[in-house]
């Protein structure tokens, strides 16, 4: 199983980004899914979450009211939509997702390789 991640780039302060993650490989069932980033010198945060079904979704406070995280089950795929960046969103964002590979498998969490996201001012 490997997640892509794909989207980042450079951006100025008040614009926007689309972050993808799409999961591929031997796959049963993909349950819930998180975006999280990691600036230099900081640690990894979790920056938004969506469960199995999509009807439940999670942000940090820093991102609320800017960004959206939304899924496609059809495509294994989770969005991350990043309105009025800030500077201070400059991280690598890195996604995981819950995985069952089969339906006997015990789920485990798989993590994508990161996308560098950079808001200059």
């Amino acid at each position: 199983v490997q997640l892509q991640a794909s989207g980042g780039g450079l951006v100025q302060a008040g614009g926007s980004l689309r972050l993808s993650c799409a999961a591929s490989g031997t796959i049963f069932s993909v349950n819930g899914m998180d975006w999280y980033r990691q600036a230099p010198g900081k640690q990894r945060e979790l920056v938004a979450g969506i469960t199995k079904r999509g009807d439940s979704t999670f942000y940090a406070d820093s991102v609320k009211g800017r960004f959206t995280i939304s899924r496609d089950n059809a495509k294994n795929t989770v969005y991350l939509q990043m309105n009025s960046l800030k500077p201070e969103d400059t991280a690598v964002y890195y996604c995981n997702a819950g995985i069952t590979r089969s339906w006997y498998s015990d789920e485990s969490l798989y993590w994508g390789q990161g996308t560098q996201v950079t808001v200059s001012s």
